[in-house]
């Protein structure tokens, strides 16, 4: 396996309080690897710092051995990281497809100006795009909605129609902060579907969640946060009999995570 990802001494400072500290890890490309850890571990912190939104206090973030933290967070789309937010970050008004279809604003060439008047190679390309658009809500299972406003979607399906958007561009690292959170049982067991899939494409995923059981069906390996702190990585296996990971979660989270 290549690297695809490299982290080292990752930290991060809010007035004083440590929310992040010394975090180190790696992945490697086609991989799913999970980020979990209770409550105020740092894990969105984490993920919105290897996505740009926020500066580390310090440390290191490489893709594809090329530094990023110079790097303008608008451009890491057409570097090929993308990613989705605990928040649904939806165009109510727009169509489902028309949606997905601003997931490939990096990949655009023509103009506005050529846009506007709809010159033959904007019109080319928007085809284009709206044809990869329909590709991935129907790999996403949405075939039959395309053209009906997202407002007027249930939550379970606009999380879908978040994850095509995200995928629709290509990337060769997707970036997911909660995906299943909301979602019911069958909801989430097509999400891990459709998690295993992007992965057959060759797309990364970096997954931040707190569903344990889709985490154990779907991770390759696992890296533990407790208070801002790495206290354990390995394969779901080696982290189900992780000591350390046990004593860090408490009730629901603890019985689950020793059940698997």
């Amino acid at each position: 396996m290549t690297m695809l990802l490299d982290i080292r001494g990752l930290s991060r400072d809010f007035g004083g309080v440590k929310a992040v500290s010394e975090v180190d890890f790696h992945m490697n490309t086609g991989e799913i690897l999970a980020l979990i850890g209770p409550n105020g571990a740092g894990k969105s912190t984490v993920l919105n710092m290897i996505s740009g939104v926020i500066p580390p206090s310090s440390g290191e973030i490489s893709f594809e051995n090329q530094p990023m933290l110079q790097v303008a967070g608008h451009a890491y789309a057409s570097l090929g990281i993308t990613r989705t937010f605990q928040n649904l970050q939806t165009f109510d008004d727009m169509t489902v497809v028309e949606n997905v279809m601003v997931g490939m604003h990096s990949k655009g060439k023509s103009s506005l100006f050529a846009c506007g008047i709809k010159l033959p190679t904007a019109r080319k390309e928007e085809k284009e795009m709206r044809e990869q658009a329909l590709k991935w809500l129907d790999l996403v299972g949405l075939p039959d909605i395309s053209s009906r406003l997202a407002g007027s979607l249930p939550y379970g399906k606009l999380r879908l129609m978040e994850i095509a958007r995200a995928m629709v561009s290509g990337p060769k690292l997707l970036l997911l902060d909660e995906p299943a959170a909301g979602l019911n049982h069958t909801e989430t067991a097509e999400m891990s579907r459709l998690f295993k899939e992007i992965r057959k494409s060759g797309t990364a995923i970096l997954l931040v969640e707190h569903d344990m059981d889709m985490i154990m069906q779907v991770a390759d390996r696992i890296v533990v946060l407790d208070q801002g702190k790495k206290i354990a990585e390995g394969t779901p296996q080696e982290i189900q009999e992780n000591k350390s990971v046990i004593a860090a979660y408490l009730g629901e989270e603890e019985e689950e995570l020793v059940k698997g």
